[in-house]
């Protein structure tokens, strides 16, 4: 039976992806080694972290820009601390958004730092919202907000405008839809929901912000070295990089960013629709603030739910269940999720009502 993976991370990668994946690790440009037994510094390796650093600036619209690209190691909880070891002066303070666990957890490190002015949270609504109506202090070094939030099924539409340098976390969402990506002058995603497998953080910054904080930085933590050594200051997480490098190759065949945003699109409008139409199911996110990535609901009638799991199960689905933290289910639907894949979700929905 075809499997349905709806995981939240790791999560999909596009098949075509996997099978170069896998033959890379047995024989890898036909040198009769494996991908991740060869030496980082290598001829072959390097043209695989320049290739996949080109693909991002070219994915993204950054090209000659201003922007470095890097992929480093320690997941995007790791740039909760690089942001404001990078960015946020010994005597300064930064700004804020909270709209769900990761960046509350990115406001509890930035605390470390220096002082944290949270401009707006949704906390009090369970994080079921964007709040939208809120002031970016001109005299903070830098405002960070998480554009897509895994856990609630919310994800920022606007973003706001500041004159104050704009920090992003796009983990969850990176690569899924067009936006001005020159808004902002840091974005970091972990690998896993969109890029590749788990081990490797995208990181994207603007060379000018860089070097104005007056902090001594550990140089494993401090950007601007990362920088210099081309993300091999140490050794760097070789196999994730090489899918993730793939991963943004299938992207930019198919289309890039503007092609994948209509199938997005597609997949969300057809689930939302079953929710909003299917009185046994409820929408847990404020509809104007609906993740396309991440779409969690509940059911209205608890007793169902052994007769929804088993069929859903039964059906190849995997990766259903909400997040322990608020219960319910959660379809991961992100960019190497096919349209078939949802279809199937919509119609054990309806065969539950039925």
């Amino acid at each position: 039976m075809k499997k349905h993976n709806f995981s939240a991370g790791p999560s999909i990668l596009p098949q075509e992806v996997l099978k170069k994946a896998s033959e890379a690790v047995l024989n890898f440009n036909n040198l009769d080694l494996s991908l991740i037994e060869i030496s980082h510094r290598s001829a072959d390796f390097v043209a695989v972290m320049k290739k996949a650093q080109e693909l991002v600036l070219d994915l993204l619209d950054l090209k000659d820009k201003g922007y470095s690209v890097l992929f480093l190691s320690g997941g995007a909880s790791t740039e909760f601390i690089m942001v404001p070891y990078n960015l946020m002066k010994t005597d300064g303070k930064a700004a804020y958004l909270d709209t769900g666990a990761w960046s509350s957890k990115a406001i509890k490190e930035a605390k470390l730092f220096g002082e944290v002015d949270v401009v707006a949270s949704s906390k009090d609504k369970n994080y079921n919202f964007i709040p939208s109506l809120y002031t970016i202090p001109s005299d903070a070094n830098y405002f960070h907000c998480t554009s897509n939030n895994t856990i609630y099924g919310t994800q920022i539409k606007d973003f706001p405008e500041t004159d104050v340098p704009m920090v992003c976390d796009m983990s969850s969402d990176i690569f899924s839809r067009k936006l001005d990506f020159s808004k902002f002058d840091v974005i970091y995603a972990g690998a896993q929901k969109n890029m590749g497998p788990a081990g490797t953080t995208l990181v994207v910054v603007k060379d000018r912000i860089l070097g104005e904080t007056g902090r001594k930085i550990p140089s494993m933590l401090d950007y601007q070295i990362q920088i210099s050594k081309d993300s091999m200051f140490n050794t760097p997480p070789v196999f994730p990089v090489y899918v993730s490098m793939l991963t943004l190759q299938w992207l930019k065949d198919m289309g890039g960013i503007e092609a994948i945003e209509k199938i997005n699109n597609k997949k969300a409008q057809m689930l939302y629709d079953e929710i909003d139409r299917n009185p046994l199911f409820i929408g847990t996110a404020a509809k104007e603030d609906r993740s396309n990535m991440n779409v969690t609901f509940l059911l209205a009638d608890d007793s169902k739910k052994e007769a929804f799991d088993k069929m859903w199960n039964e059906a190849g689905i995997s990766g259903l269940k909400g997040h322990r933290s608020v219960g319910g289910y959660r379809a991961s639907i992100y960019n190497a999720m096919p349209v078939e894949s949802v279809q199937v979700l919509v119609d054990v929905m309806k065969k539950l009502a039925e």
